[in-house]
């Protein structure tokens, strides 16, 4: 580095001073920290930067900084990892502000509601309430320097406390500080990392040290990237996270991270393209924390860059949800060196040291420039409540209706996830109508008119478009064959991904609405009379599929009609329906219903005659037996860590049912004969089955298993020298032929041709052996086939996430089915964007194969269903494949 005063190693040396200690390598220029607060040396042995601290060192230090400074931090858990390890944030302040905290916390909670605050009450609030700044580090686990930077960070302010800039801080700003947002992920890291070092750590970034065995440290217990949970909410540390922030409403949220260790430092201004939701209060004072971080950066001698990367569109990051109940937020980024030393490939030595100190310094600049701009981020917040209802009140389409409809769980999961966000949800009290949609009593609604109306509106609109200009300068890239930068989805429409009937409304009757109270739990319900023959369950939503695996579990014994029937009740049952009937179960078979009904929501009836109307009697051969599973799944390399992660996840957690994970090369010997259904989450396999491996799966597959195939995985399901699947993946589209050479022409020549526009030339350049061209992320329509009992009760058309490039061929009908195919070009987009050839060409192609194989089958989806464990909507779906796909193996029937 240019200065040597701000050069980085991994010591810290010392001078004492009076009653102050000096750093001269980490901390701030010309600073002096006094001795009562502890250094990281005295508490943990090592000095800032020189090791990588474990969560559990992370612990020990801030309870230790809490021990010495008790009137200027607080340390709170706000959450537990699925591992069992606590997550914290810490309080720093002035002694005056954090006797007061609750107080303060009541006030922000008072500027953030102008309908209960007017502008009046708003100003003597905004006089007299510090600003208050979140950081939040290490939400990907192998991102190391960020946790040693938040210790850092909080002994300079609780050190320095007698500088007139810290002064400052304390005086004008609450800080808040989650010094690890991912600990299992850390820990993962670097237990790792320090069983691979050797006698001194190695820069060579091809060391063992340097690259970590599957999976890596950058996601949780269940493998999910946390930065891309914000919007889903389904992880336990996501979730303590936001409703701290709801609580605490902080002005400027930072998410600290690292990148590429050739890289240098990034900060705000983010890249384009921008929410449309978002403020230009917002980005300006993001931009001016920037110049303030510029300021310091070129003094020190440090690299940066903005704008390039990291755009500020989806809704669902850490530096991007906050801004959505008012808060300037962003994203920062060091170089890492993803161990203690890295060799850059210009033969620098960047160490570990230096990536810590960086995000110090940027730590420390954030927070100094919220408290030179207090009044300012306090009055924008403000406003930004003021202008959310104000434009809530000027749309033509003001209400969010979400009928009472045959979906109950998911309309009630969507409810809850809205209010858990802090989104104000109502609920009718009586039946009505509004713009001509019927509201039965127990709907919901959401107002746009509040404070949260854009969070509401970015969440639950079908489409949120990105800048025109922006989109024109990707198709440019995309025809000189420039990769795009579209960073992540360009869909997000819960309503859509819930698969839910949303409507919107300019007016609703106020009388007949009631605040809902976001932690009430589904109720389920048993109808009255007599139940002496069975109970049935009619297969509509998730809590008739979580009855199933609870019931399938406690050892009850089920069938399913792959048929909808008409009962002698009357009512009419959809295909998939449940049967448990009393005869073959337990005879405390009715206490073990009721407690399923409440702990799950599901709607059950019973039944004293199994007499039918209409559809197929209990009896029948369209009826069967769902067998109690054993579901296997491929775990280790070759699969992406976030797909097997993710799907078992959902399988677990949210189905509530088991899964076996096997890793990947140990499937080509194991024994699967306890296995009913294998999962091929998405992944190259291609040089991971042996061929004795394939024979193995085979004969499984031909003896009765089901293999289910998530993804990128159908492409090796599909592949030639596998067998499996009658697709294949196809190429490009091209219009026209190109590039055939002339017969007999074995000279360096080629035949003549004309080139008149532009287009031309981009039609002779392109490759007419290249794959479609990579898709972000959009959501798509999937029309559903209704008389394949693998679809029972799936509605006809469900939503898709599709992204990459994967494109199948349809199965013919001699070989298995389409269960499930995309729409026609012109119904195909639900939302997001989607480049026109794509568009054309995935239009009638499959998204879920059913094809037989011996006694056994293959199930495929050709993208993934279970990404990030949002898409609600296809739930019942993948519940179907699981268990009514063993149901129909010769396996269970013999």
């Amino acid at each position: 580095m240019i200065n040597s005063f701000y050069r980085l190693t991994a010591l810290f040396l010392l001078s004492i001073t009076g009653s102050a200690i000096q750093a001269r390598e980490m901390g701030w220029p010309d600073f002096s920290y006094q001795k009562n607060i502890p250094t990281i040396h005295d508490v943990l042995g090592h000095q800032p930067g020189e090791r990588v601290s474990t969560h559990a060192q992370m612990m020990t230090y801030m309870q230790a900084l809490a021990k010495a400074a008790p009137e200027q931090m607080k340390v709170f858990t706000y959450a537990q990892t699925w591992e069992g390890r606590p997550l914290i944030y810490v309080v720093i302040g002035s002694a005056a502000h954090l006797t007061k905290l609750p107080e303060l916390t009541n006030q922000i909670q008072q500027l953030s509601d102008p309908r209960q605050t007017d502008n009046d009450a708003a100003r003597k609030l905004i006089d007299s309430l510090p600003a208050s700044v979140w950081l939040g580090y290490g939400v990907h686990g192998n991102e190391i320097s960020s946790t040693d930077a938040a210790m850092l960070t909080a002994y300079h302010l609780l050190a320095s406390g007698h500088e007139p800039m810290t002064q400052q801080i304390l005086d004008n700003t609450l800080v808040f500080i989650d010094p690890l947002q991912n600990p299992d992920g850390r820990d993962r890291f670097t237990s790792r990392y320090y069983s691979t070092v050797g006698l001194e750590p190695s820069p060579d970034r091809f060391s063992a040290e340097h690259n970590e065995p599957w999976p890596s440290g950058r996601t949780n217990h269940y493998l999910f990237d946390m930065n891309r949970d914000w919007l889903a909410m389904t992880q336990p540390e996501t979730q303590g996270r936001i409703k701290t922030l709801n609580q605490h409403l902080p002005q400027v949220v930072i998410d600290v991270h690292e990148m590429g260790g050739d890289s240098s430092y990034y900060f705000a201004p983010a890249a384009e393209p921008f929410n449309p939701l978002m403020t230009a209060d917002q980005i300006n004072n993001m931009n001016l924390i920037g110049k303030n971080h510029a300021k310091h950066f070129d003094a020190m001698g440090h690299d940066y860059f903005t704008r390039e990367v990291f755009d500020a569109f989806y809704p669902g990051y850490g530096d991007s949800w906050p801004t959505f109940y008012g808060a300037s937020a962003s994203t920062y980024e060091v170089a890492s060196a993803r161990g203690e030393i890295f060799k850059r490939r210009t033969g620098e030595q960047y160490t570990y040291a230096e990536s810590v100190q960086q995000h110090f310094v940027a730590s420390v600049s954030t927070i100094e420039a919220t408290a030179q701009l207090r009044k300012q981020l306090l009055s924008d917040f403000y406003q930004y409540q003021v202008s959310a209802i104000r434009s809530g009140e000027k749309s033509r389409q003001r209400f969010h209706l979400i009928p009472k409809q045959t979906d109950r769980a998911g309309a009630h999961k969507l409810a809850t996830l809205l209010s858990t966000h802090g989104i104000e949800v109502q609920q009718t009290t009586s039946a009505s109508r509004a713009c001509g949609t019927p509201l039965p009593a127990g709907s919901f609604v959401i107002d746009s008119a509040q404070p949260r109306g854009r969070m509401a509106e970015t969440m639950l609109r079908q489409q949120v478009d990105m800048d025109p200009a922006f989109i024109e300068k990707q198709e440019d890239r995309r025809r000189k064959n420039l990769r795009d930068q579209i960073f992540d989805l360009t869909a997000w429409s819960l309503p859509l991904m819930f698969n839910l009937d949303v409507e919107r409304c300019d007016s609703v009757k106020s009388q007949t609405l009631q605040p809902w109270d976001g932690s009430v739990p589904l109720t389920g319900s048993i109808s009255e009379g007599s139940a002496s023959m069975a109970y049935l369950v009619p297969w509509k939503d998730m809590a008739a599929g979580r009855f199933l695996t609870k019931g399938l579990r406690q050892g009850l014994v089920i069938k399913s009609t792959d048929l909808p029937f008409t009962h002698n009740n009357g009512k009419n049952y959809p295909a998939g329906t449940l049967i448990i009937e009393v005869k073959n179960n337990s005879v405390d078979v009715a206490e073990t219903i009721r407690q399923l009904a409440e702990q799950t929501g599901a709607q059950v009836d019973g039944v004293s005659t199994s007499w039918v109307i209409k559809g197929p009697n209990f009896g029948s051969m369209n009826v069967v037996t769902i067998p109690k599973i054993n579901i296997a799944m491929a775990w280790d390399e070759p699969t992406s860590s976030l797909s097997a992660g993710n799907t078992r996840f959902v399988i677990e957690r949210q189905l509530g049912y088991p899964v076996t994970a096997i890793r990947s090369k140990h499937l080509n010997v194991a024994d699967l004969s306890p296995y009913d259904v294998l999962i091929l989450p998405g992944g190259n396999y291609q040089t991971i089955f042996s061929k004795s491996g394939l024979s193995n799966i085979n004969d499984w597959i031909s003896d009765g298993g089901v293999l289910l195939t998530l993804g990128q995985a159908t492409a090796y399901a599909a592949a030639e020298q596998t067998g499996w699947l009658s697709v294949k993946p196809e190429l490009a589209f091209q219009e026209t032929e190109k590039g055939k050479k002339a017969k007999g022409d074995k000279k360096a020549t080629a035949p003549g041709q004309l080139l008149k526009e532009a287009t031309d030339l981009h039609k002779a350049i392109a490759d007419d052996q290249a794959r479609p061209d990579a898709v972000a992320g959009v959501l798509t329509r999937v029309a559903v086939d209704q008389d394949h009992w693998l679809t029972a009760g799936v509605k006809p058309e469900v939503i898709a996430l599709v992204a990459g490039r994967q494109i199948y061929t349809p199965i013919q009908l001699n070989k298995g089915r389409n269960v499930a195919w995309f729409k026609g070009p012109d119904d195909l987009l639900a939302s997001g964007y989607l480049w026109e050839e794509n568009r054309q060409q995935l239009a009638y192609k499959p998204f879920l194969i059913h094809q037989p194989k011996g006694k056994g089958m293959v199930i495929a989806f050709t993208q993934e269903p279970t990404i990030r464990a949002f898409l609600d909507g296809l739930q019942l779906m993948l519940t179907n494949t699981l268990f009514r796909s063993a149901a129909h193996s010769a396996k269970v029937r013999r």
